[in-house]
């Protein structure tokens, strides 16, 4: 890479503009989650700054959360974390998208069913009806963040099949077609993965995961969704704001 000028007559401080030029290859994906970024020398030459300029530089960006150092690899883009928030009913694309990522779905399959007792209970549907059953994997920005298995009414089920479940919106198709939620309980628990849901996930087997189970209810305080999601607790967290 050519020599990149760094401003000698500006206040702020040279391993301040370094970072903040590195800051702006990973804002711009030119540095991807993953990617080893160039050695000290390497940097030295393309900025013609001192070892320690570069190293007060990295060591801000690895306190920001943005690189991490791996002993033996070298420095490396750390991978994206999401932060959940509890007390909002808002569906996971809105909620990547609202955190300047872009949401992305893979459909595992979608299927009417008529035994998942466990899921009817939920809904409230009678043991002789079916229900529709989506699983999907949940990306930001191409990477997979979570597995989600949604179960709705038939009735819904129905609305939701005639629209391209890779990229569907569904809180927005519900809208779209008069359906509204109220509101929404959730339990968060913890598991391990699955050998099958770490290959889809591309995490080991035995991987911790953060369980989230939501049983939406509509304007009428009737139970419309019913949904099981994995995520990946190295990329997803939860925060609870909490005031006494």
């Amino acid at each position: 890479m050519k020599n990149t000028k760094l401003k000698n007559g500006s206040h702020a401080p040279l391993y301040h503009q370094v970072k903040e030029i590195l800051a702006a290859r990973i804002a711009d994906s030119i540095w991807k989650p993953g990617d080893l970024i160039p050695t000290e020398t390497e940097l030295i030459r393309e900025f013609d700054v001192s070892r320690t300029t570069i190293r007060q530089a990295i060591n801000v960006l690895v306190q920001e959360g943005l690189l991490e150092k791996q002993q033996g690899k070298g420095t490396t883009v750390k991978s994206l974390k999401l932060t959940g928030s509890l007390g909002r009913l808002t569906g996971f694309a809105e909620e990547i998208m609202e955190r300047g990522y872009v949401p992305k779905s893979k459909l595992i399959r979608a299927e009417f069913r008529d035994n998942l007792f466990l899921e009817k209970k939920k809904l409230q549907i009678a043991d002789d009806e079916e229900i529709l059953c989506i699983r999907r994997i949940r990306f930001a920005n191409d990477e997979p963040i979570a597995l989600e298995k949604t179960s709705w009414p038939k009735y819904i089920g129905e609305i939701l099949m005639k629209h391209d479940l890779d990229s569907a919106k569904f809180y927005q198709i519900l809208e779209e077609n008069h359906i509204f939620l109220k509101r929404a309980d959730e339990t968060i628990s913890a598991i391990n993965a699955t050998s099958y849901e770490a290959d889809l996930l591309g995490v080991s087997t035995g991987t911790a995961l953060l369980q989230m189970d939501r049983l939406s209810y509509g304007v009428e305080d009737k139970p419309i969704e019913y949904t099981q999601t994995k995520f990946r607790s190295d990329l997803y967290q939860y925060k609870v704001d909490l005031h006494r």
